[in-house]
Parts: structure tokens; sequence; C-alpha cells
């Protein structure tokens, strides 16, 4: 994968096999500084309200646990199966993708995958897109 558009073989077969008709929801999140904790990062992040909300990213088994403030699925019946996580690496612009599993819902965000926790101590992105399908 020498001079890849992609950070792994990974990203790139799910960026290609990123579904365009069946999006829920979608969104952007810009990050500004991550806070490194013992096991996970946090960070403050604005929904769609304006307020400010924590994300939590933390190794583990791979899955996203929403918060309702950043999505609009428009029925209750349209729960979400997964999740398109989606972003560029600051320092050589590689597009990192991965595909979480929807767990649940919380009162914050919690991404669970160990490579963007990795990703994330080193600061290596500040946006980051979900696309829940």
């Amino acid at each position: 994968m020498k001079n890849s558009l992609f950070y792994d073989e990974t990203s790139k077969t799910l960026y290609d096999q990123l579904p365009k008709n069946s999006v829920k929801s979608h969104v952007m999140l810009n990050i500004e500084q991550f806070e490194i904790g013992s096991r996970y990062v946090t960070a403050k992040v604005q929904n769609r309200y304006g307020e400010k909300v924590t994300i939590n990213i933390q190794g583990g088994r791979p899955g996203i646990e929403l918060q309702e403030s950043f999505f609009k699925v428009k029925e209750e019946t349209e729960t979400p199966s997964y999740a398109y996580l989606i972003t560029r690496l600051i320092q050589d612009n590689k597009i990192f993708a991965r595909r979480l599993p929807v767990v649940g819902k919380r009162d914050w965000l919690l991404i669970y995958d160990d490579s963007l926790l990795e990703l994330s101590v080193k600061d290596a992105y500040d946006e980051l897109e979900i696309v829940l399908v």
C-alpha cells in the first residue's frame, strides 16, 4: 500500500463500501483537543443544538453507543445497525475508516475501537465523520 490514500487495507475496503442510499444520519464532529485518561480519551464537541457534549473513545470490542443529540433518526423503527467512522489524518492526509456495530445509546457518545483510540492518543486527527446506516 505504498503511497496509498488510505491508512490501511481495512480503511480502503470500508471507504469503497460506504453506502450512499441507506444513510439514516450523518454528522461531522470537530475536535479541538483530546483529554487522555487511563484507558480512554475524551473530547468536548458541539452537538446540533450548540451544546458542548463529551465523546469518549476507548479500546475493546468494536462498537458505538450513540448520543441522541448528535443524530437525527427519523423514526424509532429506523434504529441504525452500523456506524461508519471516517477521518483524515493530520500528518499525511490518509483516510482512516472503520465500521462499528451500534450497540446502544448513552448520555454521551461512546466509541470502542483500538485503532481510533491509538490515533486519538497521538492527536492524529481533528475531525470525525460518522455515518449511520
